[in-house]
Parts: C-alpha cells; structure tokens; sequence
C-alpha cells in the first residue's frame, strides 16, 4: 500500500473518530422544540382567523350603524318601494335590486354554458399545441379591468347591439307569448340586457378556468375505461367527468356569481342607470346597486341620502352572504351524495 493510501485511511479513521465522539441531540429538546413550532403556528392560524371574522363583524356593524336613519324611517317597505327622489328625501331599493338580481342571472344563463364549452374542449378535444396558448388567452380577459370592458361596452358594444342583436331578438323572441315582453321595446343599446352580456363575458374566464383546473383531475383511468367500453365523448363527460368535479364546477359558478354581483364601473357604463321600471323589458335601462353607489354616493347630502346608500350597500352585502351560504350548502349536500353510484 502506498504512502499516499495509507494517509487517506488515517484520515478517514480520525473523522469517524470525531463522529462518533460527537454528543448525540437529546431527543426531547428536539421533541420540545417542535412542539414550540407547532403550538406557534397554531395560534398564529387561529389569531389570522379570529381577525378575519373580526373584520366580517365590523364591516356589518359599520353598514347597519351607516344606514341606521334609513332602517329607521323606511323599515322594511324599503326593499319593494321603487321611488328614488333624494329632493323629497324618498328612497326605495326596488328597482337597483332588481336590475343587480336581473343582470347577474343573465350573466350566469350566457356564461356557464359557454364556459363549460370551453372547459370541454380545453380537457377532451383540444390538440395539444392549441390548449395552452388558448387557456392562458382566456385566462389573460380576466386581468383586463372592469372599466375598460365598461367603456368598451359603451363605445363599440353597445352600438352594434342596439343595430343589429336587440332587433334581430324583438322580430323573433318578442313574438312569442309569455317571454315577448321581456324583448319588447325600442333598441336603445343600453339597458339590462347589455349588462348582463358584458358581465357574462366578463365572468367566462373566471368559470371556464375553474371548470378546466377541476375537469383535469379526473383520474384518466376512469376516463380511458369509459372510452374503452364505447363511450362517446359527451357521455364520458356527461357520466364521468361531471360527477367526479360537481363539488368543483358549483364552487366555479358560483364565483363567477359572486364576480358579477359585485361588479361596478362595467355595469354603471352600459345599465342605464335609471330609477324607473317602466316595463319588465330587458331593453330598458335600469340601475344596479353598485351602479347607484358609484354614481351617488360622492354627492350625497349627509343624512337620509347617503344612509339610504349604505343600506342598498347592506342590501348587496346579504345578497352575497346568501348566495354563498346557499353554495356552500349545495356543496355540503354533493358532498354528502358523492357516495352514490353515478346513473
């Protein structure tokens, strides 16, 4: 053996000497220590918690005590009272609860089927060159801002709307019973029905993003087995797909809900924002309560005006509290079924 051997083996030898020598870690403090981490970190979680529901509560009472005069005077005859005369100090919420309501749900008729189209072809019929650039394009209308839809929708929307789609509508659905009079009326461009086209487009990107993520965790086997016995692709989605990521697809729709109750400057752009209901047209302008707020709340008198603004904005604020409510407890009872066979 050479020299140069012989000394790598010493050297070896004195450090699994020092190895060994070294004192081993006490295995409590290590278990003290994390015991330590753990006990931090559960109460840093909770103490984010416990501020975030305190922050829920005060923004409550800060609404009720706003629009406390309003309560007051108007009570409950506030929620069905259409007159909106801030001279006369006479306020109603009828008509921007209705034009939020309104437009919200035309939104969600036009988006959930168009997203899930593109949820469908992005997962199952997509070739793979096209589904990531056309996903991150969908993804990208979402980072637009809502003002810029807005004026758009004002500016170029709304002209071709009024020429070309709200005539086209009154020769064909305005002459059918029943539904007519919600296509009757002069073409102006504006109203309920332009709001709603524009959130819908606005909230596809936010559902059809949530329906694509969920639709991919599907297990492919489940998938593949389907295909295998014969399937067509609607069936597999339809039977497989859907009832695996239900819980998911409700979660996805119902923030796109909670997107287009809350949106303020598109809508105030293209509603009308009119305090009256002259007919149940969705032609006609009208006013949403966000809409109401934006366009009034920097000009109201202090007194009944703006706590009458406070109280539409306590209105909108338990609008959503239900909606979220009612999901979650639609997701609770799927959740509950997921246990059932699929038919």
């Amino acid at each position: 053996m050479s020299l140069e051997a012989v000394g790598a083996v010493g050297q070896r030898i004195i450090e699994l000497d020092v190895m060994n020598n070294t004192p081993p870690e006490d295995p409590a403090a290590n278990a003290r220590r994390s015991q330590l981490k753990d006990r931090l970190f559960f109460y840093v979680v909770r103490g984010l918690a416990v501020l975030t529901l305190l922050t829920l509560f005060g923004i409550i009472v800060s609404l009720v005590v706003a629009s406390w005069p309003s309560l007051q005077k108007f009570g409950l005859s506030f929620l069905w009272t259409s007159d909106w005369n801030a001279p006369a100090e006479k306020f109603g919420a009828l008509i921007p609860i209705y034009g939020t309501l309104v437009s919200s749900l035309i939104a969600l008729v036009i988006a959930v089927p168009i997203s899930f189209g593109i949820a469908l072809f992005l997962t199952e019929l997509s070739p793979a060159w096209l589904r990531r650039p056309l996903g991150t394009a969908i993804e990208l209308l979402a980072a637009i801002p809502s003002i810029v839809y807005g004026m758009w929708g004002l500016l170029v929307f709304a002209p071709l709307f009024a020429k070309y789609v709200q005539p086209a509508l009154a020769a064909t659905f305005g002459k059918l019973p029943l539904v007519g009079v919600l296509f009757a009326g002069p073409p102006l461009g504006i109203g309920l029905l332009t709001a709603g086209v524009i959130l819908a487009i606005m909230i596809i990107p936010f559902i059809a993003a949530v329906m694509r993520d969920v639709f991919e965790v599907t297990p492919p086997l489940l998938k593949e087995s389907a295909y295998g016995i014969g399937a067509t692709t609607w069936e597999v989605v339809w039977k497989i797909v859907l009832p695996y990521t239900k819980v998911g697809v409700v979660g996805g729709i119902m923030l796109g809900l909670g997107r287009a109750l809350g949106e303020t400057m598109a809508v105030t752009f293209v509603i009308g924002n009119t305090n009256l209901l002259n007919s149940v047209s969705l032609f006609s302008p009208g006013n949403s309560i966000t809409s109401a707020l934006a366009n009034e709340f920097s000009e109201a008198d202090p007194g009944l005006h703006s706590a009458a603004l406070m109280e539409l904005a306590l209105i909108l604020f338990l609008i959503t509290f239900l909606v979220l409510a009612f999901s979650k407890l639609l997701l609770a009872k799927l959740k509950i079924n997921e246990g059932s066979p699929v038919g």
